[in-house]
């Protein structure tokens, strides 16, 4: 790694989030969901109006970059008064175990933190089939319990619910 930088990430980098989703996300779950969830889910969670949405909504999006070169981002949002929710945190398939997920975790973590310096715990929902389940463990969380979560268009989201406290 080279010159690795992590900033809050804007409006002004919704079409860059974007941009990345496409490139990271089909790839991530390309052997865990059918190819119409993973247009339903795009369409849901990174269309450029819907991340739009959740950044007026209170999802704090944090982006890592390797000198101009953009590689992955990370979303929490506040839940309840002591909850917050790892929304996403994703890194470009080639860039992966670097230790930018970790740089990113610990990004998240941090931003928390100043959010709420008080104790507080945070989940994240993942794919129960899904390899990051292990990457999750070993930055200190721990699966809470899981679920089927009804998504719309007929899909559902297999899930653990992983926690830690903070």
């Amino acid at each position: 790694m080279s010159h690795i930088t992590i900033r809050k990430a804007t409006s002004a980098d919704i079409a860059t989030i974007h941009k990345l989703a496409w490139r990271i996300f089909p790839y991530t779950y390309r052997e865990i969901l059918t190819q119409e969830q993973t247009d339903y889910m795009m369409e849901w969670m990174y269309s450029e109006a819907n991340l739009q949405d959740q950044m007026d909504h209170g999802h704090h999006y944090l982006l890592v970059f390797d000198g101009e070169e953009p590689l992955g981002y990370v979303s929490v949002e506040q839940e309840a008064a002591h909850l917050f929710h790892l929304q996403k945190i994703y890194v470009l398939p080639e860039r992966q175990g670097t230790g930018l997920g970790k740089l990113l975790f610990d990004a998240a973590i941090a931003l928390i933190k100043e959010c709420h310096p008080a104790p507080c715990a945070l989940e994240l929902n993942v794919n129960r089939h899904n390899s990051a389940v292990g990457f999750y463990e070993r930055m200190g969380m721990h699966k809470d319990r899981s679920g089927d979560f009804d998504i719309g268009g007929g899909f559902y989201m297999n899930d653990y619910i992983m926690r830690m406290e903070i």
